[in-house]
């Protein structure tokens, strides 16, 4: 299925969720992140403020602020994202499209240990289908294959395998209401030849 059609199926699911089956669902999310080594060992995560029935953030964010990690929000500059710091949810105010962005200095996402990314759809090999403004692509390409990007998606998002593009970024963990995929980029390239 092309791209285009997995983006508007998926959307149309999501938006069925009723805000209760969000909360439930970001929680039994949130919850099996929190409890990854990965988070644990994290001293700087970068996290994106949900809109239209996304999972939720805010369990992780409370989590880490409250054990002294650095957190980061994107903010849309341009064509491209600049992640900055918050010390508080209250920071974020309304951006670009609505959605709730940071003020302040940049802080190179190379520099954080996790890059928690939105999405509408990904697959098996850590495949992603955004928006298609292409922001995170643009801003996290150079980190593919880091061990620092994760998907935070619903089980219903999260596809046996979608069509990539060379300059889709790809990630490395993807976290869902039931499971942990470790993508295996090594078997993933075998697959692609």
């Amino acid at each position: 299925m092309p791209k285009r059609a997995h983006r508007a199926a998926t959307l149309a699911r999501r938006r069925e969720l009723s805000k209760p089956q969000v909360a439930s669902l970001s929680l039994a999310l949130q919850q099996r992140f929190l409890d990854l080594p990965e988070y644990r060992a994290a001293r700087t995560l970068v996290l994106y403020a949900p809109i239209h029935h996304e999972v939720d953030t805010a369990a992780v964010a409370a989590a880490a602020l409250a054990s002294g990690k650095r957190l980061l929000y994107p903010a849309v500059v341009g064509d491209d994202l600049k992640f900055c710091q918050v010390a508080a949810l209250t920071e974020l105010a309304a951006g670009r499209y609505g959605i709730p962005e940071p003020q302040g200095e940049g802080y190179d996402p190379a520099k954080a240990d996790l890059i928690v990314v939105p999405g509408v759809a990904f697959d098996l090999c850590g495949r992603r289908i955004g928006y298609g403004k292409g922001y995170y692509d643009r801003s996290l390409h150079r980190l593919e294959g880091s061990g620092k990007l994760v998907a935070f998606c619903y089980d219903f998002q999260l596809l046996q395998e979608i069509a990539g593009e060379p300059h889709d970024v790809t990630m490395d963990l993807i976290v869902t209401e039931s499971r942990v995929v470790r993508v295996n980029k090594h078997i993933c390239e075998g697959e692609q030849r």
